[in-house]
C-alpha cells in the first residue's frame, strides 16, 4: 500500500486533486483497479492534512455475472457509504443495439448516471481508477484511430454539472495495481465486462509491450511527452 499511497499522494498534489472540505465519490466497477483506488483513499483520508469525505458509486450493468453483494460487502468493511444504481445498460448497448464496438457508448451512459448521482448525494468531485497504463492506452487509441492528440487529464471540470473529475491513480502502473490486490488477498469481480481482454483497447496493451521489447523506456517516453506536451497534464 505504501508504494500506491506515495504515487496516489504525489498526483494528488501536484494537480491540485483534493481540497479542504471535499465530498469524492469514487467510482466502483470492482474491478483491481477501482478496489485499489477505493482502498488507497480512505488510507489516504486518514493522515492526509485537507479532510475530505469518501462515497462510492456503482453502475449495475445488468449482466448476471454482476456482483453488488460483493461490492455491498466491500464498501461495508471500509465503511464507505456505497450507492448502487440499477440501468439498463446491457439492454441498450448490447440486447437493441448490438453494439460491435460498445465501449463508448457504454461510458457514455456510465458517465451520465455517476454525474447524477454524485450531484444528487451533493459531492463536489468524482474519482476514477483510470492508471498510467489507460493514459498510454487511450493516447494511442486516439491517435491511431481518430488522428488527435488526446488522452483524459489527470484533473478536469466540467461545466455543465460544476463537479471535477480526479484521477488519483495516473502515476500508478497497472502492474502496482495488480501486486497491491495479490499481496493484501484483496478480493476483486472477476467479470466485470463482456468485453474485457477483446476491446481494442487490449490490443493497444500488447503493442505496447511488443515496442517495450525493443524500445525498454517507449512507455516513459510516451507518458514524459504526454506531460510536457498536453493541455491539462502541463504543470
Amino acid at each position: 500500500m505504501q508504494q500506491i499511497l506515495s504515487k496516489m499522494r504525489k498526483a494528488i498534489e501536484e494537480y491540485n486533486m483534493i481540497d479542504e472540505g471535499d465530498k469524492i465519490a469514487v467510482c466502483l466497477s470492482g474491478g483491481k483497479d477501482s478496489i485499489t483506488l477505493l482502498n488507497g483513499l480512505k488510507a489516504l483520508q486518514r493522515f492526509y492534512p485537507k479532510h475530505f469525505e469518501l462515497i462510492a458509486i456503482t453502475i449495475n450493468p445488468g449482466f448476471d455475472f454482476f456482483d453488488t453483494d460483493f461490492l455491498q460487502k466491500t464498501c461495508d468493511e471500509l465503511n464507505i457509504p456505497l450507492f448502487i444504481e440499477e440501468s439498463h445498460i446491457k439492454e441498450i448497448v448490447f440486447d437493441i443495439r448490438q453494439e460491435k464496438n460498445p465501449c463508448s457508448l457504454c461510458a457514455n451512459l456510465r458517465r451520465g448516471i455517476i454525474n447524477s448521482v454524485a450531484i444528487r448525494e451533493n459531492c463536489n468531485k468524482i474519482a476514477l481508477g483510470h492508471n498510467k497504463d489507460d493514459v498510454l492506452e487511450t493516447f494511442l487509441l486516439n491517435l491511431l484511430y481518430t488522428g488527435s492528440l488526446s488522452t483524459f487529464a489527470p484533473k478536469s471540470y466540467m461545466d455543465r454539472s460544476k463537479i471535477t473529475l480526479i484521477r488519483p491513480l495516473i502515476l500508478v502502473d497497472e502492474k502496482d495495481t495488480k501486486r497491491f490486490i495479490k499481496r493484501n488477498n484483496k478480493s476483486i469481480m472477476k467479470k466485470v465486462c463482456p468485453m474485457d481482454g477483446i476491446s481494442k483497447r487490449e490490443t493497444m496493451k500488447e503493442q505496447i509491450f511488443l515496442w517495450q521489447k525493443d524500445i525498454p523506456m517507449v512507455r516513459a517516453n510516451i507518458f514524459g511527452a504526454i506531460s510536457r506536451n498536453l493541455d491539462g497534464w502541463k504543470k
